[in-house]
């Protein structure tokens, strides 16, 4: 069988390379953005996949139109990816074809606008105890009795990577490489966070949310198209707003959702499970949780109550709370799991979680809270009392920031540092709506704008709100103002900027 993969920048080096390793399959592989280096095409080479162009592509529809009617060959592409005709697989799918008999444990998958990794690290403490496996944003990281150990950062989450912790799965025990059934055994559970949808092999797919349904493929698709993948999942979880108005209302979705188990939950509202009696604290929020026909997987319904205590500060922090829970009474995980593992989650670095003040001198970097403090007893003196909220997320759109001022505002004396870089994402942010909401903020919030993006803004804005290059230069500025509550809301790469 012919297969053509396209494109090498987004994992399609990995699926082109799994696929060699089948019997009786003949792998092209397009690299469409050019990307490859020296050393990746040679591997490929070696791996025995031939490396083809756009007239190869071209070549391959000619030739399944023609009287000979060639072999056709299989195109496997991303979702995102706009090409001339359809492709008959996409990434996601290839995926979940490749690994569908490799792994024999529970699989959570996570796709969704926002919330993602929030909810990935939700689910690592409540399933702690099961030595999981766990893809995010952060890198591919084990959980070895009791231990953390990161197998690799600086790894995307396309559907690849899931092929790639895997693998890295199967290397890891005591430096030696297991047997597939020793690596089904010292892994308990998987969690993989992906983008723009899901392969197919989880028992438990969770759609966070669509808070924005941004366009892909050139205007040719969206967000919310390519996620519905997940639908492929055993069962499927779904913020109830996200569900109704771009699915089940959706006409379109009918066949797909056909048939299938779909748990929803809001904060209030009709669906599976609720959220109520909310008190909303900064370090602590505590909610009641009601749940209503919930089916896991053995094809029981569940009817519960229960009270929960977890880092939720905001009605989004909540929200995603709400799509980890779901998720694991999905699975049939029992209440006391959740509530224990939700008690001892403290937030994500850079995801929302407490920072540290820097230090007052000139031309210090910033530091975040898990670094051991620098600060004299002097400075402590005088920051007594200030908290550092972050949001630094390459990722943060106008939603997001939205929804992090609304928290802010409730405290005494806030302020929000705002700014970051381009080019973090493929998800770039509208300046336009974002200048049209800060214009709408009353004197009460100060604002201080950092950074590539600030620049920008502050330029946009007329010049007359403050602006600072340096993030560090901000967040002393706002304590100079006298803000006891800081909010930074960053696009950026946390590491890179905790690095600075």
């Amino acid at each position: 069988m012919k297969i053509l993969i396209v494109d090498m920048t987004h994992g399609g080096t990995v699926i082109a390379s799994e696929f060699s390793k089948k019997k009786d399959y003949d792998v092209f592989a397009w690299d469409i953005y050019h990307t490859l280096k020296d050393e990746e095409i040679k591997a490929l080479k070696t791996s025995g996949v031939k490396l083809v162009d756009d007239s190869f592509y071209e070549k391959c529809y000619q030739d399944a139109c023609s009287p000979q009617k060639n072999e056709k060959i299989i195109v496997v592409a991303p979702v995102h990816c706009n090409l001339p005709q359809p492709a008959d697989m996409s990434h996601h799918e290839a995926v979940g074809f490749l690994l569908k008999d490799r792994i024999k444990v529970p699989i959570i998958e996570i796709t969704g606008v926002k919330g993602k990794t929030s909810t990935v690290a939700m689910l690592k403490e409540i399933y702690r105890d099961k030595n999981p496996l766990i893809l995010s944003s952060l890198g591919v990281e084990i959980v070895d009795n009791d231990e953390d150990i990161i197998l690799q950062k600086d790894i995307s989450i396309t559907p690849a990577s899931i092929i790639t912790a895997w693998k890295l799965a199967e290397e890891f025990h005591n430096g030696k490489k297991p047997s597939k059934q020793e690596v089904n055994s010292n892994v308990g559970i998987c969690i993989f966070e992906s983008s723009l949808g899901g392969t197919g092999l989880a028992d438990v797919g969770v759609i966070t949310n669509i808070a924005e349904d941004y366009s892909i493929s050139q205007g040719n698709s969206s967000a919310s198209e390519a996620k519905s993948q997940m639908f492929k999942s055993k069962i499927i979880v779904c913020d109830q707003d996200s569900y109704n108005k771009i699915y089940h209302e959706n006409k379109s979705y009918k066949q797909l959702l056909a048939d299938k188990k779909i748990n929803t939950h809001s904060i209030g509202g009709k669906s599976n499970l609720i959220s109520f009696d909310i008190d909303y604290g900064l370090h602590k929020t505590t909610f009641q949780v009601k749940v209503t026909g919930l089916e896991i997987v053995d094809g029981k319904h569940i009817n519960n109550n229960f009270k929960i205590k977890t880092f939720a500060p905001a009605q989004y922090h909540l929200e995603n709370t709400l799509s980890a829970i779901s998720a694991s009474l999905s699975l049939g995980t029992n209440p006391d799991c959740i509530t224990k593992g939700l008690e001892s989650f403290r937030g994500l670095p850079g995801r929302t979680s407490f920072g540290k003040i820097p230090s007052t001198a000139k031309n210090t970097s910033y530091h975040n809270i898990n670094n051991q403090s620098t600060l004299t007893q002097e400075e402590s003196r005088q920051h007594q009392g200030v908290k550092l909220i972050e949001e630094i997320n390459p990722g943060i759109n106008v939603t997001a920031i939205k929804k992090s001022v609304e928290m802010i505002k409730d405290y005494d004396n806030p302020a929000l540092v705002l700014g970051g870089s381009y080019g973090v994402t493929c998800e770039e942010i509208d300046e336009e709506i974002l200048l049209e909401f800060l214009g709408q903020i009353t004197d009460d919030l100060l604002i201080i704008l950092a950074g590539e993006l600030g620049k920008s803004l502050w330029e946009k804005m007329g010049r007359e709100s403050i602006y600072h290059s340096q993030i560090d230069q901000a967040i002393n500025l706002a304590i100079d103002e006298g803000s006891n509550n800081i909010l930074i809301v960053y696009r950026s790469n946390f590491a890179d900027l905790s690095q600075r």
